[in-house]
């Protein structure tokens, strides 16, 4: 894929280094020069010492071909507006925000940002419920931010373990997905029993994200 980065700070330059790994083509947009010269010593990407939000430096990093565009800097205004431009100005199919302060993150999927990414909300919800990023990942959010994928390894204490799918309430609007148990992958019917140590991925609305949580892997005293 071909995507364009907002803010080449921490977050943006370790997800730069992460992407082109994977073989992705990455350009950086970074207003602080300095930070510009360090990337570019270090990783095989464009830098484009510019502002983000400002069209002219969109069109040098060639933001009309981007599969994806990603805001990332620590400024929640910069990146919604980032976003906005890239998203009426050149039609890119896909924005990625990062949300800084949790309050927005509710505004940035109502003015249209395909995924707000609220780093804030997934380490809250780690810390409440006593659990590691391995038990939990509160992935991603699309649809304008009105669904979440919720991945989660059924504990020993897990109120629906031994128990077969039809016989579980799930929330409204949820649905399991998939279960990985051991090397195999089982696409769960209504008499799948689920089991300790399932890898269980499910659908549901951002409303009922914590729920569909407490529910798969229980509450802890």
């Amino acid at each position: 894929m071909y995507i364009v980065l907002i803010g080449g700070g921490n977050v943006g330059y370790h997800l730069a280094k992460s992407l082109t790994k994977d073989k992705h083509t990455v350009v950086i947009i970074e207003r602080d020069y300095d930070q510009c010269r360090y990337i570019s010593e270090r990783l095989n990407v464009l830098v484009i010492n510019g502002n983000g939000c400002e069209k002219r430096y969109l069109r040098e990093a060639g933001i009309e071909r981007a599969d994806v565009m990603a805001a990332v800097t620590g400024d929640d205004e910069n990146n919604l507006i980032a976003c906005q431009v890239a998203k009426r100005a050149f039609a890119v199919k896909r924005t990625v925000a990062r949300v800084n302060d949790p309050r927005n993150e509710y505004s940035f999927s109502q003015l249209g940002i395909d995924v707000p990414v609220n780093s804030t909300s997934i380490i809250a919800k780690i810390i409440e419920e006593e659990t590691t990023l391995e038990d939990i990942l509160p992935l991603f959010t699309f649809k304008k931010g009105k669904l979440a994928i919720i991945r989660v390894d059924l504990p020993t204490f897990s109120p629906v373990r031994n128990k077969k799918v039809k016989d579980i309430k799930l929330p409204k609007d949820c649905v399991l997905v998939s279960i990985l148990r051991g090397e195999d992958l089982l696409i769960p019917s209504g008499d799948t029993v689920l089991q300790e140590g399932d890898e269980v991925v499910a659908l549901t609305t951002i409303e009922n994200e914590k729920s569909t949580f407490d529910l798969l892997v229980g509450k802890l005293e």
